[in-house]
């Protein structure tokens, strides 16, 4: 039998096209060796990092290179480097499922990420072949530890705005760099820092610098809000004396390293925030029965249930969009020459915008499960005694680093703009299209269709509609001085990144039911119409926003109308619904799905 020819779509796609369930891979769809990957790392993280994590928050730092050397001999620290290197080269799922499993130390999450995605993967993908050789296998191995250096006091958002500089010595053989790097990752105990610096003060470049060479020093550590246990300090480049050899990629070709790799650093983020999400959504179900007020569990309060289902129902969404993602990248993965470094940036940069999406989205369900557990667990909640203290303060720094949330909200519809502009990505045409079907007026034939979330389907349709006339309208207006219209592109990309929400958890819903049937996944389908319902007020309410902020008279009032067909709809019960999610969280003392 003949393999099913896959279609790939494009990054962006999902705004100007509908989503059918075939199209959306979900954890219902993993592998048994994916599902072995991560029941590894769960096993992992309740042997080696949960008995260890007093020690883990006290800055051990020789036990953590004791976890990670641990990490290396079961392969976890090996999943992205390739095969010749002593890796296992597994797919973006698989690691994507590591990243989710180590959520349950907030610290050493950030001590691992940082040596196998952002200090490892520059390498993987443009380092040479003797740099490769050199420092994977000691890496994949936990053997070294290593960091990125891309941040400094007066450059952080604006990352090219470095003063760090490199010159090559006289002789040729060293570049000598001068700088001061500030927020690494591991700081104070890694050996190799993928460091960035502009050659003869100019063009921005990578270069691989390793702790014991000449000029290094890593700073003070900062004490910090959360994460305490991970190691942050400035580096200081003091006539650093860097063999030649060790230059990253090419000279003045930085920028293309640098924002390559905070793609993957965004996607696994999310990965990242939802296995967070459901770890504090299991510390608040079990807390919720076993905790007593007016003789009876705290459950059983409508003010508590409706914190659970709000915690799963957005978990559930979050996790919908993350795994989609990564199918989408596995597809695009499966065309092209895997051992082409060059290729396999493409697939990802391909998927920009779902990257920043899922990095916004996943950081900020985690922080509103966080805000919410400390909630529930009242005044125990803000002590360090209760687990949900230290989540509070270690997730908050998820939606500064991998770039701002707000510097994120910005790229989603500049990149998509620019897509459009090139010819990539047929926005300009949708628009086009809505535009004739905003003059054409509504339409007043009767929609009989009564198969499951049918006007689910209909909402989701619309707020891309919504979306494409907000952004066409902004775009039209402002045209090239729209990236100084801040705040119509946050609106605008809030308006996208709820879309995607939706479509990717009514997708896989939909899915399921097609596999199963409707009665097997009633809590699924309860989840999606909530969030949906939720979601759509959220697009109405930005949308308004950003038309008033955009255009006047007659054209708002015009647009405005047209708003109110596409964001209407009848409300649900949702006290009903988030009773019934709020009693299976209870009862399953945690995540359902």
């Amino acid at each position: 039998m003949a393999a099913t020819q896959k279609t790939i779509f494009k990054g962006g796609s999902f705004l100007i096209t509908e989503t059918t369930p075939g199209q959306v891979f979900s954890p219902e769809d993993f592998t048994e060796e994916q599902r072995m990957i991560a029941q590894t790392t769960q096993e992992y993280v309740e042997k080696e990092l949960v008995p260890n994590s007093a020690r883990i928050e006290e800055k051990d730092y020789e036990l953590q290179r004791q976890l990670l050397r641990t990490a290396g001999e079961l392969g976890l620290l090996s999943a992205s480097i390739p095969e010749q290197y002593g890796g296992l080269a597994l797919d973006h799922i698989s690691s994507m499922l590591i990243s989710e499993y180590l959520t349950g130390q907030g610290s050493f999450a950030t001590t691992f990420g940082a040596t196998t995605s952002i200090g490892l993967l520059p390498i993987v993908y443009f380092g040479t072949e003797e740099q490769k050789k050199k420092y994977l296998p000691k890496i994949g191995s936990g053997e070294w530890v290593s960091s990125y250096c891309l941040s400094e006091s007066g450059s952080g958002s604006d990352a090219l705005a470095a003063k760090a500089t490199a010159r090559l010595n006289p002789e040729g053989t060293h570049w000598i760099l001068n700088g001061e790097k500030m927020w690494i990752s591991n700081g104070g105990f890694a050996d190799v820092y993928i460091v960035f610096a502009k050659v003869d003060g100019e063009k921005f470049t990578g270069f691989i610098v390793e702790r014991n060479d000449p000029g290094v020093t890593p700073g003070a550590e900062e004490h910090k809000l959360g994460q305490r246990g991970s190691s942050t300090t400035p580096l200081l480049l003091q006539d650093a004396k860097i063999p030649k050899d060790r230059l990253l990629g090419e000279i003045g070709k930085g920028h293309l390293i640098a924002f390559n790799i905070l793609n993957f650093g965004r996607f696994k983020l999310g990965a990242g925030c939802v296995g967070g999400s459901k770890h504090t959504l299991e510390l608040s179900a079990r807390y919720a029965a076993e905790r007593r007020q007016f003789d009876q569990p705290i459950s059983n309060f409508g003010a508590i249930k409706y914190k659970l289902a709000e915690m799963l129902t957005r978990t559930y969404v979050g996790e919908s969009a993350v795994y989609r993602t990564a199918g989408f990248i596995e597809d695009r993965e499966s065309t092209i020459d895997k051992n082409n470094p060059t290729e396999v940036l493409a697939a990802i940069e391909e998927y920009a915008v779902e990257c920043s999406i899922l990095k916004v989205a996943g950081s900020e369900i985690l922080a509103y499960c966080a805000d919410e557990a400390v909630q529930i667990y009242g005044g125990n909640g803000f002590t360090s005694s209760y687990p949900v203290e230290a989540i509070y303060r270690d997730n908050r720094v998820n939606r500064i680093f991998e770039g701002t949330n707000e510097i994120n909200r910005l790229l989603i519809p500049g990149m998509l703009l620019k897509r459009a502009m090139k010819g990539q990505l047929p926005l300009l045409a949708a628009a086009q299209k809505l535009q004739e079907e905003l003059l054409a007026g509504p339409s007043f034939d009767v929609d009989e269709d009564d198969s499951p979330l049918a006007e689910e389907r209909k909402l989701v349709a619309n707020s891309k509609k919504v979306a494409l006339a907000t952004l066409g309208t902004a775009a039209q207006k402002f045209m090239q001085a729209l990236e100084k219209e801040q705040m119509i592109l946050t609106w605008i990309a809030d308006i996208i990144i709820e879309s995607y929400l939706m479509d990717s958890a009514l997708g896989r819903t939909l899915k399921m039911i097609e596999r199963d049937g409707v009665e097997k996944h009633e809590a699924a389908i309860d989840a999606t119409r909530l969030y949906i319902n939720d979601a759509m007020a959220r697009v109405e309410a930005a949308a308004k926003n950003a038309l008033a902020a955009t255009v006047e008279g007659d054209e708002l009032r015009t647009l405005l109308a047209a708003l109110r067909r596409f964001t209407k709809y009848t409300p649900i019960n949702t006290s009903a619904i988030r009773t019934r999610l709020a009693d299976r969280a209870v009862a399953a003392g945690g995540y359902i799905f």
